[in-house]
């Protein structure tokens, strides 16, 4: 199986409402403060790498709380390998690894101390596992966690969550901060970790170039709304920039776009259907481009207030 969905063949993408959910969330809602997560729903097919992509701020972190039960939801059902994730929490949590941004760590334990008291969590650990991964991160087992750089934490609770065979893999920001080598080296790593077919991930970023690179789906939530959970081809596929002079833009124009960013010179916009961009505003002097990932978080965040169609984004 491949890893991403740019690799697949022509037309083999499939939605994830195709393929047999690992994770289901439906109608999620949970409020604190002067946020609240609204009705976010999306599922993460077995088998693929689901990126959780937004600003921060988005709701991307509350979503993983509330999967990992770290905190309660006020409405709407999570369901994982098929189960209850409030009622079967602990036989779930036995199933997934999770590895956060700044992981917490026994700083006087070494690397192979953590391997054991890591272990008595899961029915399934692997020592011989743990130690291969270790050895394959670089990680000296005699190593105190305290003394370990923060790329090498990221490499110890890598392998802490794959140790005991997890199905499901949660990364939340696991690579803001990290060198692009060790990046890449973790992208690659998680490629591997779906080859089976029977394992999934969810990664949590605002790093868009990275889930660009491996994510075969993409759901982009902003200001606690989920705006699109679909296929990353599908994405890059139906998401573009029209660019153009300023004497195009007016109130029919501006309504037409999901962000845009004008000025006396021109204007940029951001529209959710690239074929119907390509037939309305053909001709000279206006460029139209594919969408990236990055341009689609950038100019959603500019949707509301330039466009003024809240109804339409959010």
């Amino acid at each position: 199986m491949t890893s991403g969905a740019a690799s697949q063949a022509p037309g083999a993408a499939r939605h994830a409402g195709d393929a047999d959910p690992i994770l289901e969330i439906h109608a999620l809602r949970k409020s604190y403060g002067d946020f609240t997560l609204r009705d976010a729903s999306f599922s993460v097919p077995r088998g693929y790498i689901m990126g959780l992509v937004g600003p921060n701020g988005a709701g991307k972190t509350t979503i993983v709380k509330l999967l990992l039960n770290l905190i309660r939801r006020d409405a709407g059902e999570i369901r994982v390998f098929g189960l209850d994730a409030r009622q079967e929490e602990v036989a779930i949590k036995a199933r997934i690894g999770f590895v956060h941004e700044r992981p917490a760590f026994y700083e006087h334990v070494t690397v192979a101390g953590m391997g054991e008291v890591a272990a008595p969590f899961y029915p399934d650990w692997d020592r011989a596992l743990f130690r291969r991964l270790a050895a394959e991160f670089d990680l000296p087992l005699h190593k105190r966690v305290g003394a370990l750089s923060r790329g090498m934490r990221t490499k110890l609770a890598l392998a802490l969550a794959m140790a005991h065979h997890a199905e499901l893999l949660v990364l939340d920001e696991p690579t803001s901060g990290l060198d692009p080598v060790f990046r890449r080296e973790l992208l690659e790593r998680l490629s591997a970790y779906i080859q089976d077919g029977k394992r999934s991930v969810l990664f949590s970023t605002h790093i868009t170039s990275d889930l660009e690179r491996i994510a075969d789906y993409v759901t982009f939530i902003r200001e606690g709304r989920v705006m699109f959970s679909t296929t990353k081809d599908q994405v890059l596929e139906r998401w573009g920039i029209v660019k153009g002079g300023p004497e195009m833009l007016d109130a029919d124009t501006r309504r037409f776009f999901k962000g845009v960013e004008a000025s006396t010179v021109g204007f940029t916009g951001l529209t959710d259907d690239l074929e119907a961009a390509r037939r309305r505003f053909s001709g000279a002097g206006v460029v139209i481009e594919r969408a990236s990932l990055e341009d689609i978080m950038v100019y959603l965040g500019k949707g509301c207030e330039a466009t003024r169609t809240c109804e339409r984004c959010c």
